[in-house]
């Protein structure tokens, strides 16, 4: 499986969240909870959306969304979590580092 970021993405979380591509593929690599579907009536996609919250090497928390096509992932976005996102993927991502 590939994390692909485009060139829109990758712009995108740079200068809205000051994440990198760099992080946002470590917190593939690093994540230890189960993945979540984004069900809000605003962001049903098909394939759905999909995301996780993990940390980056240096610890720092993102929440990732992606959609899964032909095997691969990409990268929607990625951005620090806030308290009600945190607050869901404890009680149903159930990650065993946070």
């Amino acid at each position: 499986m590939a994390v692909i970021i485009s060139a829109k993405v990758a712009d995108h979380i740079r200068t809205k969240h000051d994440v990198s591509e760099s992080e946002a593929r470590q917190c593939f690599e690093n994540r230890t909870g189960g993945l979540l579907i984004d069900t809000r009536e605003d962001h049903k996609s098909d394939p759905p959306t999909m995301w996780f919250i993990a940390p980056t090497n240096k610890v720092r928390l993102l929440k990732v969304c992606f959609v899964q096509r032909d095997g691969d992932s990409y990268l929607r976005t990625a951005y620090e979590p806030n308290a009600d996102e945190l607050r869901i993927y404890r009680a149903h991502g159930k990650p065993s580092d946070f």
